[in-house]
């Protein structure tokens, strides 16, 4: 799961220091995790729309209704019977237009160098394209919600034949390496926030280092993705705000120095501005 914002006003609970027992429901360190898009979805649209990263290789199976889904700083539609598949450590979002049904593959890093090493996207339009990968979806979800003896091993086969599908669709693939200029240089900028947005680094940072303006680079990721290179940032940050807040017991003022804020009270107040509430009680709810 990176911003100023107003003045906290009267009554307003910002406990810096507050923190709550929580029961982890999924073990992190689990193999593989599957995910119905409904349940990816479930408590709040920030879980798919704002901008993050996953250590783990992910791979995003529609097979009813439509949305549009960010990649490494380049926007596209997605609609039944689309396959995404993104490399671990590349910032991604997607937004759901209404029903959305399919299923998310959580795969273990382990497997990462037998999966392709660039973001995918595929639209199968070829019914008996379809049906192969929904089958290989398919089995791996029942092994992982089963979990007989032997399921992590079934799990892994099951993978590899995930990869090769992929492998062998690669040519159909949507490349990055062929957008315009816009959306390579949003894709630079969505790699270098990737890799140090919890340093506390404005978009004029990330700009210098990119070699060009901090308006350039705005205008470029609004013309690849719809957003300013500011809100690409701010979400970024935010995500992994709500992420530590939701599923972990570290103190806010340790989350506040983790994200490169100077100050408990600024992430706070830049917390609010962002999700209309404060960090202590976003957890409260969470």
């Amino acid at each position: 799961m990176v911003t100023a914002g107003g003045l906290p006003g009267p009554g307003w609970d910002c406990n810096a220091g507050g923190h709550r027992n929580m029961l982890q429901l999924r073990d992190p360190n689990a193999e593989f995790r599957v995910e119905t898009m409904m349940r990816l979805a479930s408590g709040g649209r920030w879980r798919t729309e704002a901008q993050r990263s996953h250590v783990r290789p992910l791979l995003l199976w529609f097979t009813r209704g439509q949305g549009r889904v960010t990649v490494a700083g380049a926007t596209r539609g997605f609609g039944p019977h689309n396959a995404i598949f993104i490399p671990g450590g590349t910032m991604h979002g997607f937004t759901m237009l209404g029903q959305v049904l399919g299923t998310a593959i959580f795969f273990p890093e382990t497997l990462a160098a037998e999966l392709p090493d660039e973001p995918m996207h595929l639209r199968i339009r070829d019914g008996f394209e379809q049906t192969q990968l929904t089958a290989l979806v398919d089995a791996l979800a029942r092994e992982a919600g089963q979990m007989r003896p032997g399921a992590n091993r079934a799990m892994r086969h099951w993978a590899g034949l995930v990869a090769v599908w992929l492998d062998r669709h690669a040519d159909q693939a949507e490349k990055l390496g062929e957008a315009p200029a816009a959306q390579r240089l949003t894709a630079a900028y969505a790699a270098l926030v990737e890799r140090e947005f919890r340093t506390g680094l404005g978009v004029a940072g990330y700009a210098e280092k990119l070699g060009v303006t901090p308006t350039h680079l705005s205008r470029s990721c609004r013309v690849s993705c719809g957003k300013s290179a500011h809100r690409l940032l701010n979400d970024r940050i935010h995500d992994e705000a709500r992420r530590l807040l939701a599923e972990s017991e570290i103190p806010v003022k340790d989350i506040a120095a983790r994200l490169g804020f100077t100050s408990a009270a600024y992430f706070s107040r830049a917390f609010q501005n962002e999700s209309g509430q404060c960090p202590t009680e976003f957890r409260r709810h969470s």
